[in-house]
């Protein structure tokens, strides 16, 4: 049975697991960003920004030269996930304890996931620039007591990802713009696993290889920008703006799919003695509801409708940086993602980083809430 339960851990999912619900469309979840309530649009400052506008990454400071992270290993996971994974694997193949381990979680949403992104980017005088490689295992499931199944969608996936920004000086302001381009590949799964699927002799991948398997690709384009109308405040108000995943990002409508959303942020960075900086920013993802909620139907089938849940769109984040030296760094975060508290820690002591995140993952829609709070942590070597 651990054989079983490590091969669903490591192929993968995304996105919701029941019959009403869905994970908003994302590619990568940086813990720095997402403990600060994901606002990143109207802010930027990381090469993980190009996942939320490319335009943020004009912000990556001058004074750090070229920015490497290298072998930046995240993982993340769902409160009592190791529970669950430990009840499985104590039931073996005895069905009537598979079935009471299905009954006592029954409807609660769980999330593994590991992914590395490794990037090198600089902001100079002339422009700024970042390239990375992603690649990243998902897994999202959850338990069902009425037909006695454990339901799973997965995506293994990975790809490069390249930006560059620029910033210009106006009359009116400063304004920065940006652009990305990514390839992502993925393999996804999406169905139910039953009684016999858990306490058989085939192994769990072998299943969701044999009948839910389905490989995809895509190409896409994001653009940004950030205005800066008063330069000279001492709040450093910005406005965002960015388009993601315009191109060939539907992933074949397969699961993982990346619709083109446009979204919106606003931030200020006013200037504090004694501390590096202050952030407080709010977004507003997806205006026009390209996010999809997926309704199942009782014959596997399954309806693609939009996304309305204005809740779900909101983010909302403070970043406090105390240290920014050339040999230690210390931020602090703290946010609202979709109606939920963040918090977050970011440190850097020599060529070692770590961060360290908590948010809640809304996977129900509307009324029907549902929701899965989640732990990330992250650590790798930069300079």
């Amino acid at each position: 049975m651990k054989k079983r339960l490590l091969s669903l851990a490591l192929l993968g999912a995304t996105t919701s697991l029941f019959s009403l619900g869905a994970e908003q469309a994302y590619i990568y979840k940086d813990p720095r960003i997402m403990g600060m309530g994901g606002a990143n649009i109207a802010v930027g400052s990381y090469s993980t920004s190009i996942f939320s506008n490319p335009a943020g990454i004009a912000n990556i400071k001058k004074e750090h030269g070229i920015v490497v992270d290298l072998v930046g290993i995240g993982i993340s996971i769902t409160t009592d996930t190791d529970q669950l994974i430990s009840d499985i694997d104590d039931a073996g193949d005895d069905s009537d304890a598979i079935t009471a381990v299905l009954e006592k979680y029954n409807g609660k949403p769980f999330h593994i996931g590991v992914d590395n992104y490794t990037s090198v980017s600089k902001n100079s005088d002339a422009f700024a620039w970042t390239v990375g490689l992603l690649s990243a295992v998902d897994a999202n499931f959850m338990t069902h007591s009425s037909d006695l199944t454990l339901e799973t969608t997965t995506r293994a996936y990975g790809g490069i990802i390249l930006g560059v920004a620029k910033s210009y000086d106006t009359e009116l302001g400063k304004l920065e713009v940006g652009i990305g381009a990514k390839y992502i590949s993925q393999t996804s799964y999406e169905g139910k696993l039953n009684i016999d699927d858990l306490t058989g002799d085939d192994d769990i991948s072998d299943v969701l290889e044999d009948n839910y398997k389905k490989e995809s690709s895509g190409f896409g384009v994001d653009i940004g920008a950030i205005y800066y109308p008063f330069s000279d405040s001492i709040w450093n108000p910005a406005i965002g703006l960015s388009v993601l995943n315009l191109g060939s990002m539907s992933m074949d409508d397969n699961f993982g799919q990346q619709p083109t959303t446009v979204n919106v942020g606003i931030s200020i960075a006013p200037e504090v003695s004694y501390i590096d900086k202050l952030v407080v920013a709010v977004d507003y993802v997806d205006i026009f509801d390209a996010n999809k909620v997926r309704f199942y139907n009782v014959d596997g089938t399954f309806d693609d409708l939009s996304e309305s849940d204005m809740m779900k769109k909101i983010r909302l984040g403070v970043g406090l940086g105390l240290v920014d030296t050339s040999l230690f760094s210390l931020t602090t975060n703290v946010g609202i993602y979709q109606s939920a508290y963040t918090a977050g820690v970011e440190l850097e002591l020599l060529l070692f980083k770590l961060s360290v995140a908590t948010y809640e993952e809304e996977v129900g829609t509307g009324s029907a809430t549902n929701p899965d709070r989640r732990y990330m942590a992250k650590i790798g070597i930069g300079w």
